[in-house]
């Protein structure tokens, strides 16, 4: 498997001969309002795309969306992306949307979902702790397995719970990808995971491999990259952390 991070949480997948673009915010830098209440008040996404449009969308064989808030599905993805294009939600709500977007080829993603003999398994997540879940809505991830590869799960907008903790236990992911940026309102929490939670991730895959994305791309995020490679090197799992500048891919 070959996976590049584009930006945010946006990430291109090419899986058993597959190409997935994964929760795509493709707008031009500063497009979009700053989430309110946060530190920060730029405008979104903070960075510019690493690569062209063009070159994100050709051949992509399906869309995997976790959820559908702006800075995973946005305006401009809803332009480029062809209207027939396979694309996998996480449940009748994200569809119906979906689909008033005038795409076509929808599905809801299960626990035994699959594309081109590559099984997907809908994982859960919660988008932060207490009170905040409400106002933010239900999220997935999604484990990727094929014999031919190894066992992949993002596990999407989430902190660390024990919801985590049972998806790592069940499907035994060789590799990991983390939303990491530690994302927070001013008050509330953070919304996925920040330091600690990347570390209870690792303690409980002691074999994995963790990729860590959705840092420093919109104005409420509060763990940059350089913080967290020093947790890691503190903690003593630095040699398996992964955490890629926009455009940089890896292969396992």
């Amino acid at each position: 498997m070959n996976i590049q991070l584009i930006r945010n949480a946006t990430l291109i997948v090419h899986y058993a001969g597959k190409k997935f673009l994964v929760d795509p915010f493709l707008g031009d830098k500063g497009a979009y309002p700053p989430f309110q209440n946060a530190e920060s008040l730029e405008n979104n996404p903070l960075v510019e795309l690493p690569i062209s449009l063009d070159e994100i969308v050709k051949d992509v064989d399906a869309v995997i969306l976790t959820h559908l808030h702006l800075d995973h599905y946005d305006e401009a993805a809803k332009h480029a992306l062809p209207k027939d294009l396979k694309i996998f939600v996480q449940n009748e709500e994200d569809l119906e949307k979906v689909k008033e977007d005038g795409f076509s080829h929808l599905e809801i993603l299960t626990q035994n979902s699959s594309f081109g003999g590559i099984r997907l398994a809908k994982t859960v997540g919660e988008h932060g702790r207490g009170d905040i879940l409400k106002k933010l809505g239900h999220v997935s991830g999604v484990v990727f397995k094929h014999e031919s590869e190894k066992t992949l799960y993002l596990a999407g907008d989430t902190v660390w719970y024990k919801g985590v903790e049972k998806e790592i236990s069940q499907h035994e992911p060789d590799i990991i990808v983390a939303n990491a940026g530690d994302n927070q309102f001013l008050e509330g929490g953070s919304l996925v995971m920040g330091k600690d939670d990347v570390y209870e991730t690792a303690k409980a895959a002691p074999n994995a491999k963790i990729v860590a994305v959705h840092m420093e791309a919109v104005n409420h995020w509060t763990l940059s990259r350089e913080d967290l490679r020093a947790i890691a090197e503190e903690k003593g799992f630095s040699g398996r952390l992964y955490v890629p500048e926009d455009g940089e891919s890896y292969t396992f």
